[in-house]
């Protein structure tokens, strides 16, 4: 009888009774329950941590730095409470410890009360470092104290960001405010350094100017000789021009009583008149310039038509068989064409000739247009000034008669003048030396000015200057310098399908465990018959295999449909996991088949030696030496590294390995129950007295 009929019959044996109907249902669903509930026990803890109470204490009275109130500890606060990391409970100090204790809380984070009074100190003159103060409690559970801790790095990283923010922000709007004083300074000293060289050239002009003048006073009293004289000829000549003024005023007055009225009723027209001039001139003007402009290139497109003319002649009408019934017409159009050639060239000669009276024609108009400008813009005006000219003469009258009046008061003050200026002339002397002095000092004092100027003007540049967004830019950056830049290849959606990897296959060998608890690893029907030992390991393995497929398909529908488990290859991970349960079968197959009762002790140490050593949790390097050790040799090792890449995605080589090294560990155990089935075939006195029985 063939393996796979015999492998039917061992299968059918559970149908024959509710008994066995309920065993093979229940090592249907063994594995799915083993894998499953483990799985969803696990699936998403780190989703779940705002169901942990917490106790949050606030003890933090606040503080005020650079006019501002600085309320640390309600920042912290709020910002915990929007987060949701952990259920927060905010309470005293006292009932957080009594919490911590009980395991009313798992842990407890408190803002003492100067937290605030110490992160503002770093903007003054004694910067003291602030504390977050957790208080954790192993006995309620030790990896929520794991999990706070990364949390609650996170928390003192963000406080830490914003004060030192705080901190550098007031750095640099410092450097602002020295840098905006230190431009400030160095325009004033520019404008010192000008105030004072404008000093030393005058006070140099004012030494000159002293020298020239003790010289000149000599000459001051000799002058108010003669001017005395001159004075009272002065007097005699205001006089008559006074009496020449009052004429010219009587004039005036007259001739304006009958021109007044005329201007003033003829404005309008007079600069009608005057703007139509300077039309015409400024027209005649451009036209001028226009025929100066084109004659050269009219001479030129004259004597091209003609040229073309003539060569139409001559191809329609000269070197034609037959004449064009046209060139009558032509010739009159050629001979034309020619006649404007010539005139154009006389044109273009008479504009190269008077080129000279051309341009001062041009000129005269220019001259023309604006004089007559001139006189349409103030046509309008022209009673309002002549009106205003009377008046003045008016005022040249009366100011005339001041003047003789004034020159009258100078002759007598003349005289008076004269005895002053020997005392004049002595107290030049003296403010010529003092001024030379003076000099000597601007001049020191221009040159220290421009360096002052300089040295503020550099050091304004070294000075930075940031405006908000670049301060903005610059305290993020240096109260956060380095920054976690991370990127996931494969990243697992949550900690179960982390976890499946390693539960998987830790469910299936469970199942094949089971499972030979109710199959026999060598079949009793082919072991009578005296089959060969291959047909008696198929026949034994190949009902596992197909148990263990029905298993594998019921565990991860439920994993992938109820759970949510989502694998980037659905496909291929069944796949892989029959070979799976293949292998385990196999395995475990042999263990029972060669060492009997024994053999399922065996199988829970091969199963602990491979929990241990497959790098499910923690990454084997982190386990002593002896699971490093054993680690290469053991199937679920290989296992679970290719799980981990069916499920989450990645390169396939794992997966290839792992399937090479399964078919070698399924094809050996195959390989070692033939041999065990052979030694069975031979009855011994350890099979009819076995010395351990389960």
């Amino acid at each position: 009888m063939r393996s796979p009929r015999l492998a039917a019959l061992e299968l059918r044996r559970f149908g024959r009774g509710k008994l066995p109907r309920a065993a093979l249902v229940a090592l249907l669903v063994l594995p799915l329950l083993y894998g499953a509930l483990y799985l969803w026990s696990f699936w998403d803890p780190y989703g779940r941590l705002d169901r942990i109470p917490v106790a949050l204490v606030n003890d933090d009275k606040g503080a005020t730095a650079g006019g501002k109130k600085v309320t640390a500890g309600d920042d912290i606060v709020d910002g915990l409470r929007d987060s949701r990391a952990f259920e927060w409970h905010q309470v005293s100090d006292a009932e957080a410890r009594r919490g911590v204790e009980d395991g009313t809380y798992y842990l407890s984070l408190t803002m003492p009360s100067d937290f605030s009074e110490r992160i503002a100190s770093s903007s003054g003159g004694s910067p003291e470092t602030s504390a977050l103060r957790v208080r954790t409690n192993d006995a309620n559970n030790y990896i929520v104290g794991q999990i706070s801790r990364t949390v609650f790095n996170e928390v003192r990283t963000a406080a830490s960001t914003k004060a030192s923010r705080t901190f550098l922000d007031k750095i640099f709007i410092s450097f602002s405010g020295i840098h905006d004083k230190t431009v400030t300074a160095a325009k004033g000293a520019d404008k010192l350094k000008g105030g004072i060289g404008k000093a030393e050239k005058g006070s140099k002009d004012l030494a000159d100017g002293l020298q020239d003048a003790k010289s000149g006073s000599g000459k001051l009293a000799k002058g108010l000789k003669k001017l005395n004289t001159g004075a009272g000829d002065l007097e005699d000549g205001s006089q008559q021009v006074a009496d020449g003024t009052r004429t010219l005023a009587d004039n005036v007055n007259g001739v304006y009583e009958k021109a007044g009225p005329f201007l003033r009723d003829n404005g309008k027209t007079i600069g009608d008149t005057a703007q139509l001039v300077a039309d015409s001139a400024q027209a005649v003007r451009h036209n001028l310039d226009v025929l100066v402009k084109l004659a050269p290139g009219a001479a030129k497109t004259a004597h091209a038509s003609s040229a073309v003319l003539d060569e139409v002649y001559r191809a329609r009408c000269e070197t034609a068989a037959v004449p064009d019934p046209v060139c009558p017409d032509l010739k009159k159009a050629r001979q034309a064409a020619a006649d404007v050639a010539t005139v154009a060239d006389d044109l273009n000669t008479l504009i190269a000739d008077q080129d000279g009276d051309l341009k001062t024609l041009k000129d005269n108009l220019g001259t023309l247009q604006k004089q007559a400008q001139a006189l349409a813009d103030r046509a309008p005006h022209l009673y309002t000034d002549v009106n205003d000219a009377v008046k003045k003469i008016n005022k040249l009258n009366d100011g005339a008669a001041e003047v003789a009046a004034g020159a009258k008061k100078l002759h007598s003050g003349l005289g008076t003048a004269q005895t002053g200026s020997a005392t004049l002339d002595q107290g030049i002397g003296t403010a010529a030396s003092g001024a030379e002095t003076l000099n000597g000092g601007m001049y020191k004092l221009v040159d220290g000015s421009g360096k002052l100027a300089g040295g503020l003007h550099d050091g304004a540049k070294k000075i930075p200057d940031y405006d908000k967004q670049d301060r903005d830019q610059r305290t993020g950056v240096m109260a956060d310098p380095v920054q976690l830049a991370s990127h996931d290849l494969h990243k697992a959606p949550n900690y179960g399908t982390g976890f499946a990897p390693y539960f998987i296959p830790l469910s299936l060998w469970v199942g094949a465990m089971v499972a030979y608890m109710l199959i026999p690893p060598l079949n009793r029907r082919a072991l009578a018959a005296g089959s060969p030992a291959w047909r008696i390991a198929l026949a034994g393995w190949l009902p596992v295999v197909a148990v263990g497929v029905l298993q594998t398909a019921a565990l991860m529908s439920v994993l992938h449909w109820a759970i949510g488990l989502q694998m980037a290859r659905a496909a291929g991970t069944v796949g892989f996991l029959f070979l799976v349960a293949a292998c385990f079968g196999s395995i475990v197959q042999w263990l029972n088949a060669r060492f009997g009762a024994a053999g399922r002790i065996l199988v829970l140490a091969l199963l602990m030696l491979q929990l241990t050593s497959a790098g499910g949790t923690y990454p084997v390097q982190t386990s002593p030496g002896f699971f490093n050790a054993i680690h290469p040799f053991l199937p679920m090792s290989y296992i679970v590294a290719a799980l981990r890449r069916l499920i989450t995605g990645g390169g396939l080589g794992p997966v290839w390995q792992a399937c090479g090294v399964l078919a070698a560990f399924t094809a050996g155990a195959l390989a070692l129950t033939a041999l065990a089935a052979r030694r069975r075939q031979v009855w011994t006195l350890d099979r009819l007295h076995p010395e351990l029985s389960l």
